[in-house]
């Protein structure tokens, strides 16, 4: 069954439209927001296949600093644009970006599955769907209020490093001396901070170890803070801008409650997966 119908966002109509319409559940949100979560949530219920448009993520190496989606948290659902590239390549684009997933996004309707797009990459998604008017796009949110968003990026990135995440960073300079740090996965946040930390690391005690180390985990955290906001105001920029119709989740219980499992997952439930299961279901019927 292809899975197709009329565009429902309103400024797409000016644009000289496709023969073909598929159907595309958009997924976005800022870092530690839950996109991951949802994306399989509804990937399990309505038969569908993930594809990343995270810039970072489609790298291959460095799955702790990129904070990929485990192969446990992927539930058995299908995974596009994730680990494709080796972690030595230049750069991927836009350009690169749209053909690949434009491709992607055919095959999967043509298989009778929905495509479902999720990732932290708004200038990736925002050119694949004014790409002519190409897709009838279902717009969710995933948004948290944003001081609870400041501890949720702190929390992470000291998770992230209990992880291991400077024995990651540690083997990308071993396969490379190139100091440039805007090109390809070197540009993602935790390398460039841990450069001075690296380089200084043998001539330190370690107390001034120990100092530098912290010093370079609070940037982390700044900049990773920064980053989210970044994404999160381009998320509102692009629903004003574009008049996408897009619907926000509120996350900021779930996250708040995730100390009590149950009442995390009750909020979850309530707020965030039953919410967005009617939205797709009603956007697949074509009463959205």
């Amino acid at each position: 069954m292809h899975i197709t119908s009329k565009s429902f966002c309103p400024n797409m109509d000016i644009l000289k439209p496709y023969a073909r319409k598929d159907k595309l559940v958009v997924i976005m949100g800022a870092t530690g927001t839950g996109k991951s979560r949802l994306s399989v949530d509804l990937a399990t219920r309505f038969s569908g296949e993930i594809i990343n448009t995270d810039k970072m993520q489609v790298y291959r190496g460095l799955d702790i600093v990129s904070n990929k989606i485990t192969s446990e948290t992927k539930r058995g659902v299908p995974h596009h644009l994730l680990s494709v590239l080796p972690p030595g390549a230049d750069y991927f684009t836009t350009a690169d970006f749209c053909d690949r997933a434009s491709f992607l996004i055919e095959a999967i309707t043509d298989r009778g599955k929905l495509p479902i797009v999720v990732g932290g990459s708004n200038s990736f998604l925002e050119d694949l769907v004014l790409d002519g008017s190409r897709y009838d796009c279902c717009f969710l949110w995933v948004d948290v209020a944003v001081p609870i968003l400041r501890g949720v990026v702190s929390e992470r990135v000291d998770k992230m490093v209990a992880n291991g995440m400077v024995e990651e960073v540690r083997e990308l300079f071993n396969f490379s001396d190139s100091k440039n740090y805007s090109e390809g996965i070197k540009n993602a946040v935790g390398i460039s901070e841990f450069d001075r930390f690296l380089k200084n690391e043998p001539f330190l005690d370690a107390g001034e170890r120990q100092v530098l180390f912290s010093e370079v985990v609070e940037e982390i955290k700044k900049n990773t803070f920064t980053l989210a906001c970044n994404e999160r105001e381009k998320i509102q920029r692009l629903r004003s801008v574009n008049k996408w119709c897009v619907q926000r989740l509120d996350t900021t219980p779930v996250i708040t409650t995730r100390r009590w499992k149950a009442d995390a997952d009750a909020a979850w439930k309530s707020l965030v997966a039953g919410p967005s299961t009617s939205y797709v279901s009603r956007f697949l019927q074509g009463h959205y």
